[in-house]
C-alpha cells in the first residue's frame, strides 16, 4: 500500500509561499495513495508554466516538454503502455492558449488520459498577462486598458463534444478536489478536470472572493444531463460550481483502437529490436538511414 511519502521528492518547490498549487500537490498525492498507485505506476506529463512545475514536485514518472504540447505526448506515452496511469499537468495558458488544438482533437480520439488545468486566468509565470481565460474588461500587465474579448470556456466546449469526463474543482478545498482526481483518473477515456487556483501575486481577486463563489454540486445534478451539464458551464461568470459537470457512457479509447488495428499489442509489451533489426527496419525508410547508428 503506497503512503504519501512514497511521493515526496526532496527538491526546492518554485512556487510563492500560500499558492494554492500547493493545495493541488497535495489532492494529487492523496489521490494516487486512494488509487493504490505506486510511483513507478504514475507518468505526469507536463508543459511550461507554474502548473507544469507540478510534476518535478512528485517522486513518479514524468515528461517535461514544450508549451502546449503536453497532450499529444501523453497520447503517445498511453497508446504505448496502458498499465501507465497517464496524466497530463497544464495551466489555462499551456492547455487553452498554445495546447488548444491538442485539446480539441483530443476531444475527438478519446484517449486514456486524464488532463488538469490549473485555472488562474492569466500567464502568471511571465508575469500576469492576460490567458484565455481573463475575463474581459479585466486589466492585465500588456492589456493596461482591459481585455477586449471574451474569455474562452474549454469545459462548455468539452461537454459540447462529448468528453469523456468533465469536472471542476477548487484548489483550497482539497479533500474535494482529490475525490475529483480519483474519479476522473478512474474513467475510462479522456477525462478532464479545470481547477479554479487563484493567483496570489498577479491576480485580480483575493482568494476570498472565490472562496464566496464557489459551491459544491449536490445529488440534485445529474451528470449525465448533457443539457444541465451546458448550463452549469455557461451559467453565472461569478458562480463556481464544482464538480462533476458531466461523465459520458464509456467510449471505446483511442489507444485500444489504434493498438487493435495498427500494431500486435503495446509497444511497451513488445520484444526489443536488435541492432541488426533496427538497421533492416531503417534502410526501408530510405538509403543509408541506419548509417545514423554507426
Amino acid at each position: 500500500m503506497p503512503s504519501i511519502d512514497d511521493y515526496a521528492n526532496n527538491v526546492e518547490i518554485q512556487w510563492c509561499p500560500g499558492c494554492p498549487n500547493f493545495g493541488i500537490l497535495q489532492a494529487f498525492k492523496k489521490a494516487l495513495v486512494e488509487l493504490e498507485k505506486t510511483p513507478d505506476q504514475v507518468c505526469l506529463i507536463s508543459g511550461i508554466g507554474q502548473a507544469a512545475k507540478l510534476p518535478h514536485y512528485l517522486k513518479c514518472n514524468f515528461f517535461n516538454g514544450l508549451h502546449g504540447r503536453p497532450i499529444p505526448v501523453a497520447l503517445g506515452v498511453q497508446t504505448a503502455n496502458p498499465d501507465l496511469t497517464t496524466v497530463v499537468v497544464t495551466g489555462d495558458g499551456d492547455c487553452y492558449g498554445e495546447g488548444g488544438n491538442h485539446f480539441i482533437h483530443a476531444l475527438r480520439r478519446n484517449p486514456d488520459i486524464t488532463v488538469v488545468v490549473h485555472n488562474n486566468e492569466i500567464y502568471a509565470l511571465t508575469k500576469g498577462q492576460a490567458s484565455p481565460t481573463t475575463p474581459q474588461g479585466e486589466k492585465r500587465t500588456l492589456q493596461v486598458k482591459g481585455v477586449d474579448i471574451e474569455p474562452l470556456n474549454m469545459p462548455a466546449i468539452a461537454i459540447l463534444h462529448d468528453c469523456a469526463f468533465v469536472a471542476r474543482g477548487f484548489a483550497r478545498n482539497i479533500d474535494h478536489l482529490k475525490g475529483l482526481l480519483v474519479e476522473a483518473i478512474q474513467h475510462p477515456g479522456f477525462s478532464y478536470v479545470d481547477v479554479i487556483q487563484p493567483c496570489i501575486t498577479w491576480g485580480n481577486r483575493p482568494i476570498s472572493w472565490y472562496e464566496d463563489r464557489v459551491r459544491e454540486l449536490g445529488e440534485e445534478h445529474n451528470p449525465k444531463d448533457k443539457d444541465a451539464a451546458m448550463a452549469l458551464a455557461l451559467g453565472d461568470k461569478d458562480e463556481f460550481p464544482i464538480g462533476i459537470l458531466y461523465q459520458s457512457e464509456p467510449k471505446d479509447p483511442f489507444g485500444h483502437r489504434y493498438r487493435d488495428a495498427v500494431t500486435d499489442g503495446p509497444l511497451a509489451q513488445m520484444p526489443s529490436l536488435s541492432e541488426d533489426q533496427l538497421h533492416k527496419m531503417l534502410s526501408e525508410f530510405k538509403p543509408g538511414a541506419g548509417r545514423f547508428l554507426d
